[in-house]
């Protein structure tokens, strides 16, 4: 259990996190990553997410993947390309603390995964489970996006926004973060 007491009753402390789209974000959005091969870094998403970790907050990506739910990959494609990033992270000794993603979509042609969902930006399904599963302090914490719809669902949870911008790296982002 994350921040569980040793002393039986008291409450967990309450810590803030930065939440991370994926796609855009970390890495190069080329349209429904669903091969590790596809996966490519962003410069410096990596150093951000060690300095994330070093400054004591969780590190939690949320991800819309309605590749899903359109029948381009399954989850099992989801799964193996989180656990290349963590893979990728541990090599520098870094690490994302928890990942959530939403295989739906409205439109999608794989009925099981067509449907409208909470959890799908700009919804904030999966910020608010973050939220409540890691006891996650919303006002110190962020949301960073490369779409207006991420904003959307960190403000839908309590939490601030910041729009990363085409070519901005994410470890400038998280160091004005952390100095604020």
């Amino acid at each position: 259990m994350p921040n569980s007491s040793a002393h039986g009753n008291a409450l967990p402390r309450r810590c803030g996190a930065v939440f991370l789209d994926r796609d855009g974000v970390l890495n190069e959005d080329r349209g429904y990553v669903g091969e590790i091969e596809r996966f490519e870094w962003l410069p410096g998403a990596q150093e951000a997410i060690g300095l994330i970790n070093r400054a004591g907050l969780y590190a939690f990506v949320v991800t819309n993947q309605s590749g899903v739910a359109r029948g381009l990959y399954d989850e099992v494609a989801v799964h193996r390309i989180h656990a290349h990033i963590q893979d990728s992270l541990a090599r520098i000794g870094a690490r994302i603390d928890a990942f959530r993603y939403c295989p739906h979509h409205p439109e999608g042609t794989q009925p099981a995964y067509r449907r409208v969902c909470t959890c799908r930006k700009p919804g904030s399904g999966m910020l608010l489970d973050l939220i409540a599963a890691w006891h996650v302090d919303p006002e110190q914490s962020i949301m960073i996006g490369d779409q207006a719809r991420d904003l959307e669902a960190g403000a839908g949870a309590g939490i601030a926004g910041r729009l990363i911008e085409p070519g901005e790296r994410l470890d400038v982002v998280i160091g004005d973060f952390l100095t604020r």
